[in-house]
This record gives structure tokens, C-alpha cells and sequence, in this order.
């Protein structure tokens, strides 16, 4: 009976219960990741923020270079992938990026809500500082991408609250939530790259309102003199940000939490939660 025991584990994979070895390595990697990224210090939170913001700054320009040449919102939105990869590959941080790894480990027993919500805050607060700052810089180094800016921004800035934008800004939730799941579903930078360039694709080439890459578009456009306010941007900013972290957290991270229930379970019991 044993020996048919054993046959069948080593048929099954090698994990202890009914989970894919694939799926109990990414469980492992998601919540040792989040604890790391939850016990930061403000300092880290901050600085990894700003960095974060920086880097999808670069992207935000050669969205609006791409664009400029071509009229082209799919080709943009492909050029901009440049600065999710600078994310990958530099280890830095994106608000909007916090909805699976993070809370995965809140759940799991390795953090506390109250870390959560430093991360939250403080990755959040940096990344729009970074931006705001790499996209002044941008204006003024190329100032033929004034214009383009201003056009990019009016399609936020002026968009109603209603059905459409609460739709588009909940799809760009789950969109960031699951390139994010796809990139911790692999060891392979290739393929971590090649998520990248898919979420940039979605997010930015069908223009889904996503809170920070379209902050750094109006904060371009507030730089290069548009013809509305940071009021305006506040008036849009705030139901975007709610409903990406809605379609974060209640799609693509609910799904995989209540996939995960057993593992979640056995890692509360190790962590004594």
C-alpha cells in the first residue's frame, strides 16, 4: 500500500496535498515576496516608490513619442511596455502592483493590514511624486511632445463618471493584477518580459484608465499648460484608483486566494495566525 502511495506521489508531483507543484512554488514565491515587500521601512517603501515612478515615467514617453509618429494608441501602448520592464528588472514598485503579492502574504499570516496599508500609502504617494517629477523633466527636454500629452490627457481629465470609465477602470485593475500573477507564475525573465509588454499592450494600447500611467500622461499635460487643473485630475483620480483596486482585489486576487485555500491555510498554521 505504501509503495502504491509513493507511486502515486511521485505520478502527482511532489507537493503534500491535491495542489500542482507549480502552483505550491508561485504560492511560496507570492507570499515570501509580499513579507519582504510589507516589512520594509518607510524608507524603503519610499524610495522603492519613487524609483517605481521614475521608471514607468520613461515609458510614459516613448508612448507619447510611438504615438506622435505613428497616430497609433496599439503601438504606444507596445512602447510603453519599456517601462514595465524597467519595473521587473529593477525591483522597483508600482501601487497598482500590490494587489496580489502583498495581500496574499497579509492573508497567508506574514503581515500584518497595517503593513499593508504603509505600502499601500506610501508606494502610492511616491510613485505619483516620481512621475510628477520625470514628467516635468520630459516637457522640457522635448518640448515637441507637448501637444501629444495634452490630447493623451484630455481623454482622462474629461471623461464622465459613468458606466464606460467606472468599466474601463475596473478592466485595468484586473489587467495589472493578472500580468503581475502571470510574472510571479514563472522563473523565467523572458517570459516575465514578455507579460510586460502584454499588460502594457492592454492597459495603454486600449487606453483603460489605470491611476498612476495616466496620472504621469495629465501631469505631463499640467506641465506642458493643458487647459484644465489639478483639480480636474483629483476629480478623476480618485474613482480610477478605487475601481483598479477593486478589479484587483476582487477578481484576479480573490480567484487565486480561494484557489490557494488550502496552502493559505497550512501557511497560517506555520505562522501561528
Amino acid at each position: 500500500m505504501a509503495q502504491e502511495q509513493d507511486a502515486a506521489r511521485r505520478e502527482l508531483g511532489d507537493s503534500g496535498g491535491p495542489t500542482e507543484d507549480q502552483l505550491q512554488e508561485a504560492f511560496d514565491t507570492i507570499v515570501s515576496e509580499g513579507a519582504q515587500r510589507l516589512h520594509r521601512t518607510w524608507r524603503e517603501v519610499l524610495t522603492t516608490g519613487l524609483a517605481g515612478g521614475l521608471e514607468i515615467g520613461f515609458g510614459v514617453v516613448l508612448l507619447f513619442a510611438v504615438y506622435a509618429e505613428t497616430g497609433s494608441h496599439l503601438l504606444a501602448g507596445l512602447a510603453f511596455g519599456v517601462g514595465f520592464v524597467a519595473l521587473v528588472l529593477a525591483r522597483s514598485e508600482l501601487f497598482t502592483e500590490g494587489f496580489l503579492v502583498p495581500v496574499t502574504a497579509v492573508v497567508a499570516g506574514r503581515a500584518s493590514t497595517r503593513q499593508l496599508a504603509k505600502l499601500w500609502s506610501g508606494t502610492l504617494v511616491a510613485n505619483l511624486v516620481g512621475g510628477w517629477a520625470l514628467m516635468w523633466l520630459v516637457v522640457h527636454a522635448l518640448p515637441d511632445l507637448r501637444a501629444t500629452a495634452v490630447e493623451s490627457a484630455t481623454t482622462f481629465v474629461t471623461a464622465p463618471l459613468d458606466l464606460e470609465s467606472a468599466a474601463l477602470a475596473f478592466l485595468a485593475g484586473i489587467a495589472i493584477t493578472l500580468m503581475t500573477r502571470m510574472q510571479h507564475g514563472t522563473t523565467s525573465d523572458v517570459a516575465k518580459i514578455v507579460a510586460a509588454f502584454a499588460g502594457a499592450l492592454v492597459l495603454a494600447g486600449l487606453q483603460l484608465f489605470h491611476s498612476i500611467l495616466d496620472s504621469l500622461i495629465v501631469f505631463a499635460a499640467l506641465h506642458a499648460g493643458a487647459p484644465f487643473g489639478y483639480g480636474d485630475w483629483l476629480a478623476w483620480f480618485w474613482y480610477v484608483t478605487l475601481l483598479n483596486m477593486a478589479g484587483g482585489l476582487l477578481v484576479v486576487t480573490l480567484l487565486r486566494l480561494v484557489r490557494s485555500k488550502d496552502m493559505i491555510e497550512r501557511e497560517r498554521a506555520a505562522a501561528g495566525a
